[in-house]
């Protein structure tokens, strides 16, 4: 029989004495560790997946240390060391196990009893490891006596330990792959919500964008319909105020103006919704500016719909357009009253809330901070799914023909957007609807005192008014009008222009700008004149501002403003009011 080659020393020592090391292990990770660490310290590595192969191998060419899983095919490891010491030429090589965190100290005992060098427990620090298989090598090279081949009792107490370890090994693996099971059914759960969650984020960012595209061409054509019909209605208003009271042609001209006035309203509807709508905002109470609409709602609404107010908690404070609330309220209450067959109820109700950022990662759509939330909810009709997607789209309607424009819904989405907030619904078939319409609470400072009494009204003809205007149309319409009505005007297409020769003049009372215009806004324009004529007073004109959620371009609270298009009437009434 070949005499074993053992090991002296620290297996980082100076002398180090080649010899082969067996290792079984159904798992080829698993022996990758101990590979690396045997041969870098000079010894030969054999591997076998299982018990028997082992064995063959070990017949074949005998090993110096031989390093074992338990839990393998074919042959498990208990049964291999058992085998191992009932073999004479095997029996004194040092059999080692290599187990995994699941064994517990009845795994160790029963395989130290079979014969077992050592047991050691997965995972383990490879200097450790190191250390152990030292220990073990110096042992057997010292002559220590191996262990006993099995446990004392014979073959039945052998077999009866042996299935009480093995079944309860068996065990704890399968809790252990119930746990694995249980964890990667939870890991493919929560894959599943969060591809669910991305696949809503790309639906909402396709919305987005697809109501900001055509939020974008409607606020366009808008815009240029808007000043179409400025030139209309104030060339006609012109005309007709230059006719005699009994001429047919007066009712012809008026014809006129009522359709182009009913045309400028529905731009207007297009330019909230696209959020370009040109406003003075203003700070109110939420509760307060509900409270102050109801009896109109309801003669609105009329006897078969049951109007609820309900304000909850204490209101508080919004920055919003001046007419938005109003608008808002009218036509969600006219649609739910649209969505109502026969008699039925719609439910008005607000509340304070508070979003962080965890809350809206977990809902998308909702904005974090503080907001006031103002719910219209009916016991209409319901929607469904495929309605939903598409009701703030401008002129969709489900309604019939000649009962709606379907620019309401797109109104109020317009609003909210514009006023900074955010809006959701809830509808389903025969259940009804419920907006809610959360808006930011105002944190800024209350309103400023009213201003000292303004000076006595200048006579017409004492009156310097500056025009400033981009397009040459509404310029020289605007200042002919002006120019009827007594005023002197100097009118400029251009904003520098004006900052250069306007300021030429010993006086300047008002002035008149377009709100946006190609080299400066209005509101620009205005400081720079204000700081050079102390006291001058602005009436800003505008179809829209270029976006009306850039705090540059919302006019203060107090500011003087027509909408475009307008009337002779209307402008000589808002130009007595500017002058004060």
């Amino acid at each position: 029989m070949r005499s074993p080659v053992f090991f002296r020393g620290n297996l980082r020592g100076e002398a180090v004495s080649k010899g082969l090391v067996l290792i079984v292990d159904d798992h080829e990770e698993n022996c990758y560790l101990l590979k690396t660490l045997l041969k870098a310290d000079g010894f030969g590595v054999e591997t076998a997946p299982n018990g028997a192969e082992a064995l063959d191998k070990a017949r074949k060419n005998r090993p110096l240390l031989v390093i074992s899983d338990i839990l393998m095919p074919v042959m498990d490891g208990f049964a291999l060391c058992r085998e191992w010491k009932k073999d004479p030429d095997l029996s004194t090589i040092p059999f080692v196990f290599y187990t995994a965190t699941y064994t517990d100290e009845k795994d160790r005992q029963f395989g130290l009893e079979l014969g077992a060098a050592d047991f050691l427990v997965k995972p383990m620090e490879p200097q450790e490891i190191q250390r152990r298989v030292a220990e073990i090598l110096s042992r057997a090279g010292s002559g220590t006596p191996p262990r006993p081949a099995a446990p004392a009792g014979g073959e039945e107490i052998y077999l009866k330990q042996y299935n009480q370890v093995l079944v309860h090994k068996l065990e704890n693996k399968m809790a252990d792959l119930e746990k694995t099971v249980w964890e990667l059914e939870k890991e493919k759960a929560e894959r599943q919500k969060t591809e669910e969650e991305r696949e809503n984020l790309r639906a909402q960012l396709y919305q987005a964008q697809k109501m900001e595209s055509i939020g974008r061409l409607a606020g366009g054509v808008a815009h240029d319909f808007n000043n179409m019909l400025s030139i209309i209605i104030s060339y006609t208003d012109l005309v007709r105020s230059q006719i005699k009271a009994d001429d047919p042609l007066r009712e012809d001209l008026q014809k006129i103006l009522d359709a182009a006035r009913r045309s400028s309203e529905l731009t207007r509807q297009l330019l909230t919704f696209a959020r370009k709508e040109t406003v003075a905002s203003k700070v109110v109470d939420l509760n307060e500016a509900v409270g102050g609409m109801v009896q109109f709602l309801r003669r609105l609404l009329g006897e078969n719909i049951e109007l609820v107010w309900k304000p909850r908690g204490n209101s508080a404070r919004v920055k919003v357009g001046s007419s938005h609330i109003d608008q808002i309220l009218t036509n969600l209450c006219i649609n739910a009253k649209d969505a109502i067959p026969g008699t039925g109820r719609i439910e008005i109700t607000t509340g304070n809330f508070d979003f962080d950022t965890d809350y809206c990662a977990r809902h998308p759509g909702y904005l974090p901070g503080q907001f006031v939330r103002l719910m219209v909810s009916d016991t209409g009709s319901g929607m469904p799914p495929e309605v939903l997607a598409k009701i703030f789209e401008p002129f969709y309607t489900t309604k019939g023909p000649g009962k709606g424009t379907g620019l309401g819904l797109s109104t109020v989405y317009g609003i909210v957007q514009q006023d900074k907030g955010f809006l959701t619904v809830k509808s389903e078939p025969g259940k009804g609807t419920a907006f809610e319409i959360y808006l930011p609470i105002h944190q800024g400072p209350e309103a400023a005192p009213a201003p000292e009494a303004p000076p006595p009204p200048l006579m017409k003809g004492e009156a310097n008014i500056l025009l400033v205007e981009d397009e040459p149309a509404i310029l020289q319409i605007t200042t002919r009008i002006l120019k009827n009505l007594g005023y002197n005007v100097l009118a400029f297409t251009s904003p520098r222009e004006a900052l250069l020769k306007g300021a030429d003049k010993d006086k300047i009372h008002l002035l008149i700008t377009d709100v946006i215009m190609p080299e400066m806004s209005g509101l620009e324009l205005s400081r720079k004149l204000q700081a050079r004529f102390p006291g001058l007073r602005c009436l800003y004109m505008s179809g829209y501002t270029a976006d009306a959620m850039d705090d540059s371009n919302v006019l203060e609270e107090g500011a003087q403003f027509i909408q475009k298009p307008f009337t002779v009437k209307e402008l000589s009434e808002k130009v007595r009011e500017a002058l004060g």
